[in-house]
């Protein structure tokens, strides 16, 4: 697909990483997959992806979590 942030680049498959804030909690995912433009790196993820990503960051801030790293694992 044609990036829509650089309006040049064509993105491919490929992973990246996604750093997700709520109020005092940061979480860093890393290996999260994503459509990935070639021209200026700028990552897109799928509704699937997105839902998961949420779902992880909303739990981790409800335990309390501040700030963490982890590898996304796909459910």
């Amino acid at each position: 697909m044609k990036c829509t942030i650089c309006k040049n680049g064509e993105t491919k498959e490929g992973h990246t990483t996604a750093t997700l804030a709520k109020g005092s909690t940061t979480i860093v995912f890393q290996d999260v997959p994503a459509q990935v433009c070639q021209n200026c790196s700028e990552a897109f993820f799928s509704e699937e992806t997105t839902t998961q990503l949420l779902k992880l960051a909303e739990s981790a801030a409800r335990s309390g979590v501040q700030v963490e790293v982890r590898e996304f694992l796909a459910a």
